[in-house]
C-alpha cells in the first residue's frame, strides 16, 4: 500500500437503517452515535435507523448523520488497527468529517457546526425564495469547459457550477428558470441528461454568501487548529495551511472542485484510497476520475459492520 487517502461522503448518500449494524455491533460506533445525539440534544440513532426516508432526507437532519456515520466508522477503524494515512478530503459536508480525522476539529464542534450551517442557509433559503425559485441540476455526460461556457453566457439570472464531482458528472446550481433554461442548452449542446435535483436550496452558489457570512461568527467559537495530515479544501483543491475557518466559510457558497481534488493527489502519488461512511458514491467518482487519468488505484468502502470487519481483517493480514 502506497499514499493513503481517507475520503468521505456528503449529502445524498444517507439512507434509513445507515450506521445501525454498527451502533448494534461495535462498541465504539455506538458510543460516537451516542455522543452526538447528547451533543445535538436530539435522537440522532431514531433518526437514522427507524425514521421515514423524507424526514432523514431534510438538510437538518442529513448533515449531523453523515458526519456521525462517517466518524463512526473512522473510530472504529481506529480502535482495532493502526491505521496509516496521509491525507484526508470530504464532499462538500464531508470536509468536516475530514477535518476530524485530521484532528483539526473536536467532533462534537463538527456536528454542532453542520447543524448550525443548515439552520443559516435555511434562513437565507427563505430570503431567496421571496425573489426566486432555486433549484440545482446534475448535467450528464458533457465536457467541463463546454458547461461552464453554457452557463457563462446565460444572462439575466444566477446559474452557476455548484459541483464538479468527476469527468462528465457536473452539478448547477441557481434560479429555477436559469436551470431549466441551462438544462436544455446542455442538451443541445451534447449533455446526455440532466435533471434537476431533489434539494431545499441553491447549494454551494453566490446565492449563499449571505449564509457564509453568518457561519464565520459561529466559526469563531469553535478551535480550529492545523490539520496533523494533509486534508485537501473543496474550494480551492488544494492543501489546508493554516486557514481552516475562510475555506468552510467559502464552501458555503463556493463550486465544490472533487475532481480536482482528487487528482490533486493521484500526482501526488496518492493511490489508495478509503470511502468512510454510507454509500458507495466517492469510490464511484474516484473511479471515474482515476481512469480518465490513467492511475491505477486501489479503493475501499466502509459502510458498515461487514466491510469494517473486512478491511480490518485484511489490513491485520497485509491484504491492504
Amino acid at each position: 500500500m502506497g499514499k493513503v487517502a481517507l475520503v468521505f461522503p456528503g449529502q445524498g448518500a444517507q439512507y434509513v437503517g445507515m450506521a445501525k449494524d454498527l451502533y448494534e455491533n461495535n462498541a465504539v460506533a455506538k458510543s460516537v452515535i451516542d455522543e452526538a445525539s447528547d451533543a445535538l440534544n436530539m435522537d440522532l440513532k431514531n433518526l437514522m435507523f427507524n425514521g421515514n426516508e423524507e424526514e432523514l432526507s431534510k438538510t437538518e437532519n442529513t448533515q449531523p448523520a453523515m458526519v456521525t456515520h462517517s466518524v463512526a466508522v473512522l473510530k472504529a477503524v481506529q480502535a482495532q488497527i493502526d491505521l496509516k494515512y496521509n491525507a484526508c478530503l470530504g464532499l462538500s459536508l464531508g470536509e468536516y468529517s475530514a477535518l476530524v480525522a485530521a484532528d483539526a476539529i473536536d467532533f462534537k464542534d463538527a456536528v454542532c457546526l453542520v447543524k448550525k450551517e443548515v439552520s443559516l442557509c435555511r434562513k437565507q433559503f427563505q430570503q431567496v425564495l421571496e425573489l426566486w425559485q432555486q433549484f440545482m441540476a446534475a448535467i450528464l455526460g458533457l465536457d467541463r469547459n463546454v458547461l461552464e461556457n453554457v452557463v457563462k453566457d446565460i444572462q439575466g439570472g444566477i446559474v452557476e457550477v455548484a459541483n464538479y464531482n468527476s469527468p462528465g458528472q457536473i452539478v448547477i446550481s441557481g434560479e429555477n428558470e436559469k436551470i431549466e433554461e441551462a438544462m436544455v442548452k446542455c442538451k443541445e449542446a451534447g449533455a446526455k441528461r440532466a435533471v434537476k435535483l431533489n434539494v431545499s436550496g441553491p447549494f454551494h452558489s453566490s446565492m449563499l454568501k449571505e449564509a457564509g457570512v453568518k457561519l464565520a461568527s459561529e466559526l469563531e467559537k469553535v478551535n480550529i487548529t492545523k490539520p496533523k495530515v494533509d486534508v485537501v479544501a473543496n474550494v480551492n483543491a488544494d492543501y489546508y495551511k493554516n486557514e481552516g475557518k475562510d475555506l468552510l466559510i467559502k464552501q458555503v457558497s463556493s463550486s465544490v472542485l472533487w475532481e480536482d481534488s482528487i487528482e490533486i493527489l493521484l500526482n501526488d502519488g496518492y493511490d489508495t484510497f478509503i470511502e468512510m461512511g454510507p454509500g458507495k458514491t466517492l469510490k464511484a467518482f474516484i473511479k471515474k476520475i482515476a481512469s480518465n487519468k490513467k492511475a491505477n488505484v486501489n479503493i475501499y468502502n466502509i459502510d458498515g459492520i461487514d466491510s469494517l470487519n473486512e478491511f480490518v481483517q485484511n489490513y491485520r493480514n497485509g491484504e491492504i
